[in-house]
């Protein structure tokens, strides 16, 4: 330990290493670590006392057992005493420069303590998120509740969390997708119901895709037929990409009631009411819904697509669990949720295509446009007449008239040779292949000008105008753009409630996808949205929290999320990281001084100077008078070895003489001249 004689900055030194063993080891390095760049870089040692934490480590490694009290000078440059740290009671010396060297000290300290807590912070993070990771340890310590919704009211409510129960209800569909090849014809998708990988709540599981680049198909019946009458229908459900999209479907079809309708036997024909929810492919991102109108004339069904969101989906599309959410009204409006937000909303009368009723009137197919309809709005001036001087076939392009032909040029060589390195290959068969002639190379007297026949280069014709165009003006027979005349559709029909769909009887997955581990988890289908806002707060909003948790815990991620909604943050970043950096550069790493020109700004005395070298000379003087044995005041030497009381004063005082002779010349001595050769040394005379 250094609680003898050291300065504050070893006190804090032990500090911190006994710290650094319990539990707050972070934070106590921090505290400590300000605390000691305040102690080393703080203007409370004058410059003159030359003590600095570089010469304190470098004397205490030295330190003998024995040790001397510190003495107390007085500075002339103020009233104030200062403690000196000594070592035997030799005082610790440094000159102005390693003054500055410390300060240098002192800022290559703040680089490494920072960047040694930021280092420890991080591996603690790390290796808390791995051993979440690998021990699948949920962020919610509590066990996962399932919500419990009874009532007429809920047609459908699967939470996945019996495997037993989801084996009973859910069948997977062993029939063969229309139009594809016999190799990926089949639903051969894999399901199951786990966890996700990240962020669950315990006990909390879902239905997962599990397979790669396949079709899935399965359903399962509701617990009751959903009419449309005079209820909304709302539909909800959770989806997890948890390996991202690439390309497929995560959306679901409600099956429509039929006597015909087998769940063992579906596939992309199996009719349906709605099809609602996401789909991927690329960069193209959409979030369906679909609903299958019945004509009541023909009663033939039409697919009916909702119009495209205002706003942007795409941050809907990562690994996050999200809520989409669809409710239909009696009223034949319609909206559309994904995480408690409005993306799409209208009228199931004006906003689908094609739209549910037809026009009234139509083009009469059998209107033809008559032979004398003049629908040019404009035509060539009849007046116009070509100039005489307008020649049609002059060329846009003509030899250069001013060209000649080099005199370096080969006209009687060939542009080609042929090649006279090629040999007849061996297998050459002259009845099946041929003459063999050997391949074609460029003729290499021809790179110097040229070979063959020469040609002038082409400038361009100045007589050249093209061919002449009336101009043009106003057609004054113009009748206009021909239109069919309009006839009553046949087929018209005029359904005032679009709401009053076919009946759904079951509710499946149809999809094909290339990423697997896409996760669904709470399917709800009800009329009462109290009951689905119940669902929500109990289930994803919990998730998210968790989500929204774990994002929180990793620094950057804070930084990356809120960047994305405001994307000029990054220019923020981008400042408040260069200029930290530059400072600790501009700081810890200062351009070396002139020693010369420090001197002479200093008025400090050079290596050469008298004055220096008689300091040098009084240090060693009183060094070989400190070496004698102490007296007694009566001249007899202690023998029993204890330095007397006076002895001891004197040398506590040697300090304050010393600092007086260096200050202060003998009375009655000349002071030296200022010369290159050294002084005359002094004759050393034993004290009485």
């Amino acid at each position: 330990m250094l609680w003898d004689s050291s300065p504050p900055h070893m006190y804090l030194i032990e500090i911190l290493l006994a710290l650094t063993a319990g539990d707050c080891a972070v934070a106590a390095f921090a505290v400590c670590s300000v605390v000691s760049i305040l102690f080393c870089c703080a203007d409370e040692y004058p410059a003159d006392t030359g003590v600095t934490l570089r010469t304190v480590l470098a004397q205490s490694q030295k330190r003998t057992t024995r040790t001397v009290p510190c003495t107390t000078v007085v500075y002339k440059e103020s009233s104030s005493t200062l403690p000196l740290w000594c070592r035997d009671g030799e005082r610790l010396g440094v000159d102005q420069e390693e003054r500055n060297m410390n300060m240098n000290t002192c800022f290559y300290t703040i680089c490494l303590l920072v960047l040694f807590t930021a280092v420890i912070r991080c591996d603690d993070d790390a290796q808390s998120l791995e051993e979440e990771m690998d021990e699948s340890v949920p962020v919610s310590k509590k066990p996962y509740q399932t919500p419990i919704l009874q009532g007429d009211d809920i047609y459908l409510y699967e939470t996945f969390q019996s495997d037993d129960r989801f084996k009973k209800r859910w069948i997977v569909s062993e029939a063969k997708k229309d139009g594809a090849d016999a190799d990926i014809a089949k639903y051969d998708g894999q399901w199951a119901v786990e966890g996700t990988k990240k962020l669950i709540n315990r006990g909390d599981f879902g239905l997962v895709m599990k397979s790669r680049a396949k079709h899935y198909a399965i359903s399962t019946k509701l617990d009751q037929s959903f009419v449309f009458d005079t209820k909304p229908f709302i539909v909800q459900y959770e989806v997890q990409y948890q390996n991202f999209q690439e390309c497929g479907g995560a959306y679901i079809k409600l099956l429509s009631a039929s006597d015909k309708l087998t769940l063992e036997e579906l596939q992309d024909k199996t009719p349906y009411t709605i099809m609602f929810g996401p789909d991927k492919c690329g960069e193209d991102k959409k979030i369906h819904f679909i609903f299958r109108h019945q004509n009541p004339i023909t009663n033939e069904f039409e697919e009916k697509h909702a119009k495209k969101p205002d706003v942007d989906i795409s941050k809907y599309f990562d690994d996050k669990t999200h809520l989409y959410k669809l409710a239909i009204y009696p009223d034949n409006t319609f909206k559309i949720h994904v995480d408690e937000d409005l993306v799409n909303s209208g009228s199931l009368l004006k906003d689908f295509q094609p739209p549910v009723n037809p026009p009234e009137e139509i083009d009469d197919p059998n209107d033809k446009k008559p032979e004398d309809w003049d629908d040019r709005e404009k035509i060539d001036d009849p007046d116009a007449q070509k100039p005489d001087d307008w020649d049609e076939d002059e060329p846009m392009e003509i030899p250069d008239p001013a060209a000649v032909k080099p005199d370096s040029w080969l006209d009687d060589e060939p542009q080609y040779i042929p090649d006279p390195t090629a040999t007849k290959p061996n297998d050459w068969d002259t009845e099946m292949d041929g003459e063999w002639e050997p391949p074609l190379i460029d003729n290499p007297k021809c790179k110097e000008s040229g070979c063959g026949e020469w040609n002038p280069p082409k400038i361009h014709n100045p007589k050249f105008k093209g061919k002449w165009i009336a101009p043009k003006l106003e057609n004054p027979n113009y009748q206009g753009i021909w239109k069919p005349k309009k006839i009553k559709n046949p087929n018209y029909f005029n359904d005032e409630h679009p709401f009053t769909m076919t009946s759904i009887a079951a509710l499946g997955f149809e999809l094909w996808s290339i990423s697997p581990d896409i996760y669904f988890d709470n399917i709800l289908i009800t009329s009462d949205n109290a009951a689905a806002e119940k669902v929500t707060a109990e289930t994803w909003i919990t998730k998210r929290n968790h989500e929204h948790s774990f994002s929180a815990g990793s620094f950057l991620g804070q930084f990356a999320t809120a960047a994305e909604e405001k994307p000029w943050l990054w220019v923020i970043y981008g400042i408040a990281l260069t200029v930290p950096f530059a400072l600790i550069g501009y700081f810890c790493f200062p351009k070396k001084r002139d020693e010369a020109a420090e001197r002479k700004r200093t008025d400090a005395p050079s290596p050469d100077d008298p004055q220096s070298s008689r300091q040098d000379e009084q240090r060693t003087e009183n060094e070989s008078t400190e070496e004698q044995p102490p007296q007694s005041s009566s001249g007899v030497t202690d023998t029993g070895g204890s330095e007397s009381v006076t002895g001891a004063s004197a040398e506590t005082t040697k300090p304050v003489e010393e600092e007086k002779e260096k200050e202060e010349p003998e009375k009655g001595q000349e002071k030296p001249r200022e010369t290159k050769s050294s002084p005359r040394k002094r004759k050393k005379t034993p004290k009485a």
